[in-house]
């Protein structure tokens, strides 16, 4: 079984959880996940089985939306409500809807962004959180991310909450905005809650929960071609010999750029190539020997 799976990830389970409960399901041995989501998250998980984990690593940039709650007032060492309160105010109070939403503009573009502490990045070999939790001293380096959107849902000033939603770009730390967005409002900030309503072309309409993927079986598995967010390239048929075993094929479409394509021969998935317009080239990035 090769394919994508648009799986739905409670609360309470780690995206790990997700991949052993999957492999239960469908008895597979190789199965991987697109983008990590904290246990105490829940939304869009996409699961890859079989020869299709290979192609997870395409699917990393897509870009994601979310919809978070924040409550202002207090902080705390991990950014979300399970951690332990670093900073609170007494009776925070929230401006108007109008200035919220002017304050949310702020933050929609290119912005830098400090991932926290409590995070998977990889530090000297180690996990973040890992290090946090040792009681180390964690220097992780502001990175430059991109929100396409950042719109208020609601506002509940009676509880110092409120309701966004966000588009962005890889590498985005909705934990590390939710702290930006109350700073620019001089209250200290935390995710009070998070929900992945998409993830490349995976939304929530097309999801299925663990229980309902126990039901469905093989019909919830999507082409593994299919959630790549990638360009498409027809290669000549009289090159997919070539392409399998690893030869690049010279191409003149002056329309074709420095990138990662899918390519297809006659409607055939053959795996990623990645063109080089230096040289003109298509050179086989991972093949995809159709069964």
């Amino acid at each position: 079984m090769d394919g994508f799976i648009n799986v739905l990830k409670p609360t309470g389970l780690s995206s790990h959880d997700v991949v052993d409960i999957v492999r239960r399901i469908f008895k597979q041995k190789r199965v991987g996940h697109v983008g990590t989501l904290d246990p105490a998250a829940a939304g869009i998980l996409p699961v890859a089985l079989g020869r299709a984990a290979r192609l997870v690593e395409y699917m990393e940039g897509a870009d994601k939306s979310y919809r978070a709650e924040i409550a202002f007032g207090y902080a705390t060492d991990t950014g979300d409500v399970y951690g332990e309160v670093t900073e609170s105010v007494p009776k925070p109070v929230l401006p108007s809807e109008e200035e919220l939403r002017g304050i949310l503009l702020r933050f929609v573009g290119e912005i830098t962004q400090k991932p926290p502490v409590y995070s998977a990045i990889k530090v000297g070999g180690q996990r973040a959180y890992d290090l946090a939790r040792q009681g180390a001293e964690v220097e992780i380096p502001a990175r430059r991310v991109m929100i396409h959107r950042l719109e208020l849902v609601h506002a509940d000033p009676a509880h110092a909450r409120i309701l966004v939603d966000v588009d962005c770009g890889k590498g985005t730390y909705i934990r590390a905005l939710c702290t930006d967005i109350g700073a620019a409002l001089g209250l200290p900030a935390t995710m009070r809650f998070l929900l992945r309503t998409r993830v490349g072309g995976f939304s929530l309409s097309d999801s299925y929960t663990l229980e309902e993927l126990t039901e469905a079986g093989a019909a919830a598995l999507c082409a593994p071609d299919t959630p790549l967010d990638l360009p498409c390239y027809e290669l000549d048929p009289q090159r997919v010999k070539a392409f399998y075993s690893g030869l690049s094929t010279s191409e003149r479409r002056i329309e074709l750029v420095d990138e990662f394509y899918r390519v297809y021969a006659e409607g055939i998935f053959l795996g990623i190539g990645r063109y080089d317009a230096a040289v003109r080239e298509m050179y086989p990035a991972k093949a995809f020997l159709p069964t």
